[in-house]
């Protein structure tokens, strides 16, 4: 059994107990069920446990997706923002600007837009920064994959979070 199993039959079993002291025995009503239930989570600590899921990627994002993947195999060059190269946030200014909005042209004000987003509810356009400052941003595209101009000599491609980057992730943000 999961933890999350776990936490949802914990905090399942303490609201069926406190509601029915309660209120004795009565099914008590939305207000009063949603406010013990809220509590009954906070006690237990499983904020986490129960997170919302993420919501789907705005029309924008979508957009700005496709663009950054019709441009896999470009090359990567320093403070190049495309159509013919790019850099890291190039790429992402350039995309975002093909779906219609306006980003800066560094990494390091990109991520003062938008709103940050943890990883577990990150989604398809996001743009994920790494190492400090940051000094790298990529676009997120499900599955543990991103989009982004790694770096000279090397072209714009779709790499596994997994293999290299996850560790050094400094951020999320939803600018889409």
């Amino acid at each position: 059994m999961s933890m999350r199993t776990r936490m949802v039959r914990i905090t399942t079993l303490c609201y069926e107990k406190i509601t029915h002291r309660s209120t004795g025995g009565r099914r008590p009503g939305t207000a009063a069920r949603a406010t013990t239930l809220l509590s009954a989570l906070l006690v237990l600590g499983a904020t986490e446990a129960v997170a919302a899921p993420a919501a789907p990627a705005s029309t924008v994002a979508r957009t700005a997706v496709g663009h950054a993947l019709d441009q896999v195999g470009k090359p990567y060059r320093y403070g190049a923002a495309g159509p013919n190269a790019f850099d890291c946030s190039g790429l992402v200014t350039w995309a975002y600007g093909k779906a219609g909005r306006t980003l800066p042209r560094t990494t390091h004000d990109q991520y003062r837009r938008g709103t940050p987003v943890a990883r577990a509810n990150a989604s398809r356009g996001d743009l994920v920064f790494f190492y400090s400052g940051p000094s790298h941003v990529g676009i997120l595209l499900g599955d543990g994959r991103m989009v982004h101009a790694p770096s000279s000599g090397k072209t714009v491609q779709v790499v596994r979070l997994a293999d290299y980057y996850q560790a050094h992730i400094a951020g999320i943000r939803r600018v889409g």
